[in-house]
């Protein structure tokens, strides 16, 4: 999640020549997960297509997608928790392939997003959010959790004054700034690798940094195991919320839903990560600024694999797949409806898919290229695969006697 798009925005788009899917189609109301409540197209008959596999199939994506993070981060945490019993060269290298593993698993939840589910919302009637910000937000000011080139005593580690708990971290989380962000997978991304100062590779933090005994390395020990914890807490809450075997969670609902309010949920995430999210916010405005700072996983120059499995989370719904499971995708349904509208979203997915994966890496060397270099028109063709992608998406919708928008946070 990035909070507050940089004006420079509108200059990339315009660069790229790029029609914003935003401006093609009405928006949604301000604030996170911001819906219609019906979701069918005014004078739109009922229909007769029938999504309730679809529907279905789609809620099992989604706990299985949930469930999977939920493991790696348990894996993380054991990682983590082992690098922090032995500090060493080792243990640190191994406790960062763990973080890369879990937060790219984690990335394929990102369709699941923006239509006031559980990652966005937990309670709808009190509109209290639900543990995305906490999660992935970002860009992170890494000086607000700890020390930074230039600022060896800056940060709440540095500050004895403060007491590390889950509430006092909590309390502290993007309060007076947005970007002062203190918990989720990019601050232990920054807690495991520092800062990213080089041209050529990732952050390069000392293992030494978690030795004990010492009352600055103690305070750091103990935020990052905490705000691990926080991760793992947080993805177990919404694999539950999706497990059909409960009562009272989430999914009994969504599954209860006329099936154009549940379809219209899972076409706006998938459109809105695509439209807005992962083509704007994460790379548009990184294109634009240069500055490595706006790549999502500046401090373990892990960007480009996040931009996949983004991608890879529209297509495991749009094909109804994950991993080895299969089930019954938007593809199937759009079949049904218009084979030749099938036929070109499915290129399309397909296209995004590539010319994502043929994005130069790290990203920070991309940006760091003068307009017009050759690894900067690869990323720009991918943003505009990404805006064609959305605006396919919202044209299954009108297929469907649905009106899809790309929310706005």
């Amino acid at each position: 999640m990035r909070k507050g798009l940089k004006t420079g925005l509108f200059a990339t788009t315009a660069i790229l020549g790029i029609a914003m899917a935003a401006a093609q189609t009405p928006a949604l109301a301000s604030g996170p997960g911001v819906i219609p409540t019906n979701f069918a197209a005014a004078g739109s008959p009922a229909p007769t297509y029938g999504a309730a596999a679809e529907i279905v199939s789609y809620a099992d994506l989604v706990h299985r997608s949930y469930e999977a993070a939920y493991k790696k981060a348990l894996v993380m945490q054991k990682a983590i928790d082992a690098m922090l019993a032995n500090p060493n060269a080792t243990t640190l290298a191994a406790a960062r392939t763990a973080w890369l593993d879990a937060h790219v698993v984690y990335s394929y939840t990102e369709a699941y997003r923006f239509y006031q589910g559980p990652i966005d919302f937990s309670k709808n009637a009190e509109g209290e959010e639900g543990p995305e910000g906490r999660l992935n937000a970002w860009p992170l000011n890494e000086a607000f959790i700890d020390y930074t080139k230039g600022d060896p005593k800056s940060g709440i580690i540095n500050d004895t004054s403060i007491p590390i708990s889950e509430k006092s971290i909590r309390d502290r989380d993007q309060v007076s700034d947005e970007s002062d962000v203190t918990t989720g997978f990019h601050a232990v991304e920054f807690l495991l690798w520092g800062q990213d100062l080089s041209t050529t590779g990732p952050g390069d933090r000392p293992a030494s940094d978690y030795t004990k005994g010492d009352k600055i390395k103690d305070r750091r020990r103990l935020y990052l195991s905490t705000v691990t914890s926080g991760i793992v807490d947080d993805l177990l809450w919404l694999q539950t919320q999706w497990d059909t075997r409960l009562n009272k969670v989430y999914v009994k609902d969504f599954t209860s839903l006329d099936q154009r309010d549940a379809l219209g949920r899972i076409l706006t995430g998938m459109a809105t990560l695509a439209g807005s999210e992962l083509s704007t916010e994460r790379m548009a405005v990184a294109l634009d600024s240069g500055d490595q700072e706006d790549e999502t996983s500046c401090f373990s120059d892990n960007t480009h694999n996040v931009y996949k499995a983004d991608q890879q989370s529209i297509a495991n719904v749009y094909f109804g797949e994950y991993g080895d499971w299969k089930g019954s995708g938007i593809q199937a349904l759009i079949q049904r409806v218009d084979p030749a509208l099938e036929k070109e979203v499915t290129a399309q997915v397909k296209k995004t898919t590539a010319s994502i994966a043929a994005i130069p890496h790290p990203i920070d060397r991309v940006l760091a290229t003068p307009k017009g270099s050759a690894d900067r028109k690869k990323m720009e063709a991918a943003v505009a695969d990404l805006q064609e992608e959305s605006r396919l998406i919202i044209e299954v919708g009108k297929k469907l006697g649905l009106n899809i928008t790309v929310a706005k946070e």
